[in-house]
């Protein structure tokens, strides 16, 4: 076999592989996509308390009362994904597309209270969520919708791009190359590929049981905050990073590019997020259940 044929073979094999990648990548975008969004939640998990970890089992035996059996929630990590599996039956649930983001411009002085009319953002849902869920007057099967609804949105809250925008729906207008991989968005590269790689690539794992002085490092805050986190970071690293320019100059390329040391920039900044969303909703969890017999108990002994 000659040399000319190897390298038209190598060739081939690498567009194939760069189509497959973006077929995967190039669909509607879900903050971190699956696989982020269930490590948020079992970075929660191995740092609530005993408690709550049993209130969240039982509220999960109320599963079959929510409706939806197309999109299981037998734990917190189904819980994690079964609000982005139920908005699919939009005459449903398309009433909740605008829960998932809360966009401002990054070229503008940021505000906590526009484009959220009447909580219909993520950081309106946050706390709308979070207070239904530690209302034990509530039926189980409501409290357990706003569950998987709070964790979710902690995630999405935590993605740089369902905060900044440069007015392109939050990256998802920027056809962008991920290293050799054509014909994504800059949105969609941050929700998979980027994030999965920051997650497997992690020394040690991120999911683990964070010690008290990592936790108040990385913890904290509410979500009007972790969304102004978010939006800094669409502005002062996200955008450029792919532009390469002063992104608030005047307007943008439509097509950008990630280059390896791009992505290898982009994986701390990746990891921490994911990490904070994580923390940070075990911390909302266990405010959320601290009222109930179990966390009671706890606190006695």
């Amino acid at each position: 076999m000659g040399s000319g044929t190897i390298r038209n073979r190598a060739r081939r094999l690498i567009a194939t592989l760069a189509l497959a990648l973006a077929a995967i990548f190039s669909g509607p975008a879900a903050a971190w996509g699956e696989f982020g969004h269930r490590t948020t939640a079992d970075i929660a998990l191995a740092n609530v308390t005993p408690g709550t970890r049993a209130s969240i089992a039982r509220l999960i035996a109320y599963e079959r009362r929510l409706g939806t059996p197309d999109c299981k929630l037998r734990s917190l990590q189904d819980a994690a994904v079964w609000p982005d599996c139920v908005r699919r039956e939009g005459w449903r649930w398309g009433f909740t597309a605008a829960w998932h983001y809360r966009t401002a411009p990054i070229c503008e002085p940021y505000n906590a209270r526009s484009n959220c009319s009447g909580g219909n953002c993520v950081t309106g849902q946050i706390e709308r969520n979070h207070r239904i869920l530690a209302d034990e007057s509530l039926p189980p099967n409501v409290r357990l919708e706003a569950l998987a609804f709070l964790v979710h949105f902690i995630g999405d809250v935590h993605m740089p791009l369902h905060s900044g925008d440069k007015d392109d729906r939050g990256g998802n207008d920027r056809v962008t190359s991920y290293g050799i991989v054509p014909g994504l968005n800059l949105h969609s590269i941050w929700d998979s590929p980027l994030a999965e790689r920051a997650i497997t690539s992690a020394r040690p794992s991120l999911v683990r049981k964070y010690s008290t002085a990592e936790r108040a490092e990385l913890g904290g805050g509410d979500a009007a905050e972790w969304g102004r986190e978010s939006w800094q970071l669409a502005r002062d690293f996200v955008y450029p990073g792919a532009f390469d320019q002063d992104v608030c100059a005047g307007d943008l390329p439509m097509a950008a590019a990630l280059s390896q040391e791009d992505i290898v920039a982009a994986i701390p900044v990746s990891q921490r997020r994911i990490t904070q969303a994580g923390l940070r909703m075990a911390a909302m969890l266990d405010e959320a259940f601290a009222s109930g017999p179990l966390a009671i108990r706890e606190r006695r002994e």
